[in-house]
């Protein structure tokens, strides 16, 4: 939890920078800042993916996870939530900006494949660095949007206290009786994500990766590695 409460922190700080230093903030400096975020994001991502122990697990792992999630296609069914929140609270010009800076603060803090794997590397492997790397992204982004949709973006802090707290509670709770072996898988097949939104992130691509779509593979491991076994002792 305590990288959830620096998170919520960081949001209530960066909320309060953008209101001191509203209508002073350059495009260069955010721009400056994402891209070092960026960096550190990928490396968080790369030394993940390469602690796995079954490199052949990660690829199916990924390859089936995301075949499943372009099915479903989750991505759009996130950006379809903060969508609908935004229909459903924010109406009409004369709509408070304090209800836009909410909802849309809070659905960019919680919507995406950070919050998950990250709260899954704290709560099963006590691991922060990705929250905290979450944290600071959060805090980032909030000056800005507090300097443009005002005060409502630090009650966004509610919704990441609530939603990554609890993932991390659970995460907590059902890794302990799981096999460690899927456990680091999982990590890494997380840290292979987390490659995708460094790379987001950073613009290298021409068109952006929908890491959301990848989050299936995340949980694949726990099936890939009792297959497996199971199959090694077919042809022992």
């Amino acid at each position: 939890m305590i990288a959830t409460v620096i998170n919520v922190v960081l949001i209530l700080l960066g909320s309060f920078l953008g209101l001191l230093f509203k209508n002073r903030i350059s495009a260069r400096f955010a721009s400056g800042i994402t891209f070092a975020l960026g960096l550190c994001v990928l490396g968080i991502g790369i030394s993940s993916m390469i602690s796995t122990a079954d490199t052949l697990c990660v690829i199916v792992c990924m390859v089936i996870g995301t075949l499943l999630g372009e099915l479903i296609d989750i991505e759009k069914r996130m950006d379809s939530v903060g969508t609908l929140l935004r229909r459903k609270l924010i109406r009409g010009e004369g709509n408070s900006r304090f209800v836009e800076g909410f909802v849309n603060a809070s659905v960019l803090f919680c919507v995406g494949a950070m919050a998950i794997n990250g709260s899954m590397e704290a709560g099963m492997n006590g691991n922060y660095d990705i929250l905290i790397s979450k944290a600071v992204i959060d805090g980032v982004t909030s000056i800005t949007f507090a300097a443009a949709m005002g005060v409502g973006v630090a009650f966004a802090a509610l919704p990441i206290l609530l939603y990554q707290g609890g993932l991390t509670l659970i995460f907590s709770a059902v890794g302990q009786g799981m096999d460690p072996a899927a456990v680091t898988e999982m990590s890494a097949v997380g840290g292979t994500i987390i490659v995708g939104i460094g790379l987001n992130m950073l613009g290298l691509l021409k068109e952006k990766l929908r890491v959301g779509n990848m989050l299936p593979a995340i949980f694949l491991p726990l099936a890939y590695l009792p297959l497996r076994d199971w199959l090694a002792g077919l042809m022992a």
